[in-house]
């Protein structure tokens, strides 16, 4: 198989390939996505080559992705980077979010940090943002999802990864660690972006 830059590309109309190597994700999309459409990882998908993120917007790193797959493939494709933005923390950890608290990518030690970052704070108001980037025909679309929610002071949940064991979204009690796949997605800033892109493909299919 012919092995491409980190981000999506469309195989067929059926199948897209994930920017990443994190199962969780491909779990979570592929849970969205449902049997319409067939989502692999890199590493299913025999990709290793990596992309960096050195900008300063979760728009620009999407971008940044998209863009290096199609000048080296020519293939329609996608790319997506999330982060999680605390109102009291000025936005941080935002972009810097997988590693806020180091190149490790620890995601106890990530949340431990944000911990302690907000031990003596009141307004624990956060929100996650995804951003995917749609290189089409030469042509780039983006797709945002939002979900708000607060940041609480302990651990809670075994499910998830990231943020969800300290991240509650509004109209619920549970953190997202605390949530099956089914229930965190009828939250999920991830599946809000991914319907908008799916919305999409549908109109031109």
């Amino acid at each position: 198989m012919e092995k491409f830059a980190k981000g999506f590309f469309i195989i067929s109309m059926d199948t897209l390939i994930f920017a990443t190597n994190n199962q969780h994700k491909v779990e979570e999309v592929q849970s969205i996505l449902d049997s319409k459409w067939h989502v692999l990882s890199l590493q299913q998908a025999g990709i290793f080559i990596d992309i960096p993120e050195p900008h300063q917007t979760l728009k620009e790193n999407a971008s940044e992705k998209s863009s290096t797959i199609y000048q080296i493939t020519g293939k329609n494709c996608f790319s997506e980077d999330t982060g999680l933005e605390v109102d009291a923390l000025q936005g941080a950890p935002g972009v810097h979010s997988a590693r806020y608290a180091g190149d490790s990518r620890s995601f106890s030690d990530n949340i431990s940090k944000l911990l302690f970052e907000l031990k003596d704070q009141s307004d624990r108001r956060a929100r996650f943002r995804t951003v995917i980037s749609l290189q089409l025909n030469g042509k780039e679309y983006f797709f945002e999802g939002i979900c708000e929610g607060n940041i609480i002071d302990h651990v809670k949940g075994a499910d998830g990864f990231g943020y969800d064991p300290v991240f509650v979204p509004e109209g619920d009690t549970r953190t997202f660690a605390e949530m099956s796949m089914a229930e965190k997605n009828t939250y999920s800033h991830r599946r809000k972006a991914m319907d908008k892109l799916i919305a999409f493909l549908d109109t031109i299919n």
